[in-house]
């Protein structure tokens, strides 16, 4: 099979395209024949410094895919069976061997490539937002990085559940202009406008109820303090590549919450498995959408990461085989 392999941490120049073994099935699993491959952000931190748990290694995290082989332990998936699939590594490859537990099969005549972006993105913003956030309808949310995968999904979501206000912030106003279409209500440009007072001057000095903190660092404490009373933030993920240091004490007099959030933690559980499954349903129903900024061919993976991390696309990045 081919692969996008690298043999060292470091910048999207160390993705190699190379010719790697075949993966060999599991009993308890199956091999797909890779149709699409979603670049979560925590695709690019593994290969900036992330463990290598083989060498040359495979990174990645969601890959959709035809079923070529099943386990001989598997009796709920068949040869031919289109499946959205997630496991730690490996997906940056024509050919994916998976657990059966972490796929999910996808409806007739949905886009591969949207399947493909569905689990992670869709599965972390939705906990995020409930499982963790606790969204009331009615109640004030802030996304911050906004027109990421996670960011766009966590917009569709509350706007569906019926926040009364949605904010977000990004790097442009160009991005937070396509993310209207989608449910935001007002958008933040974080490179020119200073995100607390914002959020303060759209809620009348209320703060927002939820916020989704995908980029930590420095971010997490604006968060915090853009936090109305009782308010709940979710921290998932790094995407600023910058220590987490806050001041915990500043969540203390507004009875506030911080909850830390890794969708991987549960994801062999009944409930995330269940809910992947009904995004999937819902996306390939139209009743939620999956906005794919661009398309590369795996040959060229560094390129691909290389343009997630200029932080110009809104939605994901997929790659094809």
């Amino acid at each position: 099979m081919k692969a996008a392999v690298y043999y060292e941490n470091g910048g999207p120049e160390v993705l190699k395209y190379e010719d790697m073994p075949d993966p060999q099935c599991h009993p308890k699993g199956v091999v797909i024949a890779v149709e699409a491959i979603a670049i979560e952000g925590g695709d690019t931190l593994s290969r900036w410094r992330g463990q290598l748990v083989t060498k040359p290694h495979i990174v990645g995290y969601q890959a959709s895919g035809t079923i070529v082989e099943v386990g001989s332990e598997v009796t709920h998936l068949k040869v031919g069976q289109r499946v959205a699939t997630l496991m730690a590594h490996g997906s940056h490859a024509s050919m994916r061997a998976v657990a059966a537990r972490n796929c999910w099969p996808v409806p007739d005549g949905f886009d591969m490539k949207k399947a493909a972006a569905i689990p992670v993105t869709f599965g972390t913003a939705d906990d995020c937002l409930f499982e963790f956030g606790r969204l009331k309808k009615g109640e004030t949310v802030l996304i911050q990085a906004g027109a990421s995968g996670v960011g766009v999904a966590a917009i569709q979501l509350a706007k569906r559940a019926g926040a009364g206000l949605i904010l977000a912030t990004a790097s442009s106003d160009e991005r937070l202009e396509k993310l209207k279409r989608l449910g935001l209500d007002h958008g933040i440009n974080y490179t020119r406008d200073d995100v607390v007072k914002e959020v303060m001057r759209l809620t009348d000095n209320k703060g927002a109820d939820v916020i989704v903190d995908s980029v930590g660092g420095p971010t997490l404490q604006g968060s915090i303090n853009s936090l109305a009373y009782r308010g709940r933030v979710s921290m998932v993920g790094a995407a600023g590549r910058e220590p987490m240091v806050v001041d915990v004490g500043s969540l203390m007099g507004g009875n506030r919450t911080l909850s830390g959030v890794f969708l991987g933690a549960e994801i062999g559980t009944d409930r995330v498995h269940d809910n992947v499954q009904r995004l999937i349903d819902d996306a390939a129903k139209g009743e939620l959408e999956v906005v794919i900024d661009r398309v590369f061919p795996l040959s060229e993976a560094a390129a691909a990461h290389a343009y997630i991390e200029s932080r110009a696309a809104v939605g994901r990045v997929v790659m094809v085989p």
